[in-house]
């Protein structure tokens, strides 16, 4: 447990009814702002929805959140804000999973994954939209970049890597794999493996419910992003902090720039040896 106290930047955030979400989504859409149909409302179009109708904002009930941010700022290493991109649903969409991993090049990621050697090859933007069309929407792509002593994998509406048995291939022998996985019609989820066990796991929106071996190994780097691990917060931007999390973690600062294709990657076959 961390041994200096937390002082969480706490902010309100209006209550999203039904109702006002069909407001903001019907505006948002006569805007052109690129609005689905379902799923989390991108913040940028809230902001603008209660600018432009200040009546809402008013009369809508509040949610206090923790906002996570650097306690120590300047010492160069990941912040929440390097990760706003993340919100950006072109990027990466409602639903992915971002994995870590140490000392394993990405021909080896993928085969700890799963995928069979003889069907590893270099993937476009168009390749996954087609297998998930072909898929019905169940993703089964990973794709890797390797990023000096990391490799990251991405999967798009798939969390692979957050499972169990996945994080502790990937993590045997001596590494390590941090995964965090957006599911906006599910819940998140930000897990971090060792020497092929799984330390910890959770929500990172909920933190204060961890679970794993050793539940509270990441608490340092919690209250390093003014999260208190002790307290039933809820985190506004959990997962530009979890991406930051990883990165303090790998020293890997990840841009969207490194997630264009193609990509080295294929479609998990094989079930994960342990």
């Amino acid at each position: 447990m961390p041994d200096r106290e937390v002082s969480p930047l706490r902010v309100s955030q209006i209550l999203i009814s039904r109702e006002l979400s069909q407001r903001i989504r019907a505006w948002g859409k006569a805007q052109r702002m690129g609005v689905s149909e379902r799923g989390r409302i991108a913040p940028q179009v809230i902001d603008a929805f209660l600018t432009a109708h200040p009546d809402a904002s008013a009369t809508a009930g509040r949610l206090e959140l923790v906002h996570a941010v650097v306690q120590e700022p300047g010492d160069g290493r990941a912040a929440p804000d390097d990760y706003a991109w993340q919100d950006d649903e072109a990027t990466l969409g409602p639903i992915y999973t971002l994995t870590f991993v140490h000392a394993l090049d990405e021909r080896e990621v993928l085969r700890r994954f799963g995928v069979a050697p003889q069907n590893i090859k270099l993937l476009t933007d168009e390749d996954v939209y087609e297998r998930l069309e072909a898929t019905d929407g169940m993703g089964d792509l990973v794709m890797t970049v390797g990023l000096g002593a990391w490799t990251v994998a991405l999967e798009r509406d798939a969390w692979q890597g957050t499972r169990s048995e996945v994080l502790r291939e990937l993590s045997r022998d001596g590494g390590q794999a941090i995964a965090v996985s957006r599911h906006d019609y599910a819940s998140h989820r930000l897990a971090y493996a060792a020497d092929g066990q799984v330390l910890t796991s959770f929500n990172p929106e909920f933190p204060f419910t961890r679970e794993g071996i050793d539940p509270g190994h990441l608490d340092r780097h919690l209250c390093d992003l003014g999260i208190d691990p002790k307290a039933d917060d809820q985190i506004g931007n959990c997962l530009p902090a979890a991406l930051a999390l990883g990165s303090r973690i790998s020293g890997v600062m990840l841009t969207p720039a490194h997630l264009e294709g193609p990509l080295l990657g294929g479609s998990v076959t094989i079930p994960p040896s342990r």
